[in-house]
């Protein structure tokens, strides 16, 4: 079985779900996560978890994003990208410092409302659902954080960008609110993820690749181990008396661990945990007020 991250190039017309389900069959393994839903449409960066690493899943949907987006001024649609219904059309006649600004102004972060078109869920229900029968619901707001946006290009009525941004932030939305900004409205028409975390789009492969990879025996090279992801954390290995304790997720006291001696923990501090083999097992929290480290993520086999 594989236990690890693979860094996945989605192609255009695949969903996040196709993708997993793709890959099932490629690897001959059912324990398989993605990290994050990424429209049909859109192409780029998509995470995938095995075996154990599946537990990594949650946790990788809160990493920050980047985006190569396309946005054409001048039009809206009900799904707030090219793929919609066209709700309206207007001409554009504005300067590029003018467009240059409206986009700009949005770096630092704003109150985003989400599309009507997204998987979040209202009731137990998917707004895509509600969507789909023509039925719009209230949404509340929320704050995103958007660090930096570069504009790459701006050939009205099409500008070009890449923004970071935080989880939770839809790029449709943000590509409609620049519109609104300006007054004539704005559709995404193109959109690309280039960063998870530090998961990078030149590192990224083909579903096709994994297929050959696996034909070869050398996909090894391409998994990632569970542990790189909490590479800023502290390590530590438990003594050969501590290894039961570990294995069935008990709390860990200070002199059961071989803690790395550049370490200065403080209360809430993870700790990377690995057995007396020096194999990844899991993340510890520091509980200082009772000196002991609880588990805060197991990745047993």
């Amino acid at each position: 079985m594989i236990n690890g991250i693979m860094n996945i190039y989605k192609e255009a017309g695949y969903t996040s779900h196709d993708v997993v389900a793709r890959l099932r069959g490629i690897v001959g393994q059912k324990k398989i996560g993605h990290t994050g839903t990424l429209d049909p449409d859109a192409v780029g960066v998509l995470p995938v978890c095995f075996g154990s690493a599946t537990k990594l899943c949650d946790l990788m949907t809160d990493k920050s994003k980047e985006y190569e987006a396309v946005m054409r001024l001048g039009v809206t649609t009900d799904t707030q990208d090219m793929s919609g219904r066209i709700i309206s059309e207007h001409m554009v006649d504005i300067d590029k410092p003018v467009v240059e600004g409206a986009v700009m102004s949005f770096v630092g972060g704003y109150e985003q409302i989400p599309p009507m078109y997204s998987a979040l869920k209202v009731n137990g229900k998917k707004l895509y659902e509600l969507a789909r029968e023509g039925r719009e619901v209230e949404r509340a707001p929320r704050h995103v954080d958007i660090p930096y946006i570069r504009i790459l290009e701006i050939t009205l009525p099409e500008v070009r960008f890449v923004v970071g941004c935080s989880k939770g932030t839809y790029i449709r939305a943000l590509c409609a609110d620049i519109g609104e900004k300006l007054g004539c409205g704005a559709a995404m028409a193109a959109l690309k993820r280039t960063r998870v975390g530090s998961f990078r789009i030149e590192d990224a492969i083909r579903l096709s690749k994994v297929e050959e990879l696996m034909q070869l025996g050398t996909y090894g090279n391409f998994v990632i181990a569970p542990d790189s992801i909490f590479m800023e954390y502290a390590g530590a290995s438990v003594k050969s008396s501590a290894e039961k304790a570990l294995l069935n997720g008990n709390k860990l006291y200070p002199e059961q661990l071989v803690i790395d001696s550049r370490a200065c923990l403080a209360d809430g501090d993870m700790l990377r945990v690995y057995n007396g083999k020096q194999e990844f097992r899991a993340v510890y929290r520091f509980a200082e007020s009772e000196g002991v480290f609880k588990p805060f993520k197991m990745f047993l086999d």
